[in-house]
């Protein structure tokens, strides 16, 4: 039997132990399959996106998976929930319908309109709720309340989809990949119109997105060294 989270947002830690890096969060519903214990933490693969980490086991509770699933598409609000009324972020998993806002019919205006929810909302490492989200976990809600699954981080997200030859090809809803001095990719943002685009840098932001990266006007220079740019669906 699958176990599901019970709480608003759960930490994924690195090791057992809450002093541990964490790598990763599993929202409200959200399920998992757990794989060993030691002590109050229980190694779990989540089944959204296939992360593997560690969790307290006190935040995970039995799933009998016994009604439909809805997802949280508001950016974020009290539900009455069995165990009483909770906070529950966007990409939020419950057992009864929810209001919707995702337009599946024009999904790269739906994909953008979505994204300026997050505006301001603050970096977390590890982050993937709307109190706090990296920059590829920022992207993961986005595109999960519109039903695409995509890989949880930056380096493997960037193996999805398809390269578009040109920055000026990129339309609202395209995945923009970002790399470091060794070439590894770590950053991700959403182009949105005009060749800007979206990305959380110290929080959700809108910024230039040219040939040569990110072009942030307050600090007047490149934050981040475009990879390519890519249509994922």
């Amino acid at each position: 039997m699958n176990t599901k989270c019970c709480v608003s947002v759960a930490a994924i830690k690195k090791e057992p132990c809450e002093k541990s890096e964490m790598i990763s969060q599993m929202l409200y519903g959200e399920t998992c399959k757990v794989q060993e214990t030691n002590g109050n933490f229980s190694k779990i693969i989540t089944d959204f996106d296939e992360t593997e980490g560690w969790i307290n086991s006190q935040l995970l509770k039995k799933n009998p998976q016994t009604s439909e699933q809805f997802l949280v598409e508001q950016s974020f609000g009290i539900f009455d929930l069995k165990d009483g009324k909770t906070l529950l972020s966007i990409g939020s998993e419950v057992d009864f319908p929810t209001e919707k806002f995702a337009d599946k019919n024009n999904l790269r205006q739906s994909i953008a309109e979505t994204a300026r929810k997050f505006l301001n909302v603050p970096f977390l490492s590890g982050g993937r709720s709307f109190f706090g989200t990296d920059s590829a976990g920022f992207v993961q809600l986005v595109y999960k309340i519109h039903g695409i699954a995509l890989p949880r981080f930056p380096e493997k997200l960037a193996e999805t989809g398809e390269v578009l030859y040109f920055v000026e090809e990129s339309k609202s809803g395209d995945l923009a990949f970002f790399e470091n001095e060794n070439g590894d990719v770590i950053h991700v943002g959403i182009a949105l119109e005009n060749q800007q685009i979206i990305h959380n840098f110290g929080k959700v932001r809108i910024d230039i997105l040219d040939s040569t990266g990110i072009f942030n006007k307050e600090l007047n220079r490149h934050t981040h060294k475009l990879r390519f740019v890519k249509n994922v669906f």
